[in-house]
């Protein structure tokens, strides 16, 4: 069987068309090859998930306030759909807290997408200012996961 190539900015796309026409999910197939973007149920996110991080909750924004640190210019913003972690495994230490430095291209946090994790890596170097997410919460493209200043 052919190796499966996965193609991030088409994901990318999908994702945007998702949210711009508020479906569900999207699913494509050509031959074997299936592609399935989907929308995290609200509970998905439901009081256990929470419960798994306290600390990262006591950093959330206030409601309405990620589309306005979204345009915040040290946002670093989801390229994917997926649950974001905080940590490289449960029981692990969180990959950076707030007051933070971080080194250029080091390791946020971690997005699965499709039963793959994908690593996060820090734009520019700087100290993680803000937490926008809780472990273990689904994620949508574009959205704001941390503040790098």
């Amino acid at each position: 069987m052919a190796k499966f190539e996965m193609d991030t900015e088409f994901v990318r796309k999908l994702a945007q068309v998702l949210h711009e026409t508020n479906l569900g999910e999207i699913e494509l197939a050509d031959g074997e090859r299936r592609i399935r973007i989907a929308r995290p149920s609200v509970t998905v996110a439901a009081a256990p998930v929470l419960a798994a991080a306290p600390t990262a909750s006591s950093a959330a924004p206030a409601a309405g306030a990620p589309n306005d640190l979204a345009k915040h210019p040290g946002a670093v913003k989801s390229p994917m759909v997926g649950t974001a972690y905080l940590a490289p495994e449960p029981g692990k230490p969180n990959f950076v807290s707030v007051g933070d430095k971080v080194a250029a291209g080091q390791t946020l946090l971690i997005i699965e997408a499709m039963k793959t994790f994908n690593p996060i890596k820090a734009p520019k170097a700087g100290t993680v200012v803000q937490i926008l997410i809780d472990n273990g919460r689904p994620v949508e493209f574009g959205e704001p996961l941390m503040i790098v200043e």
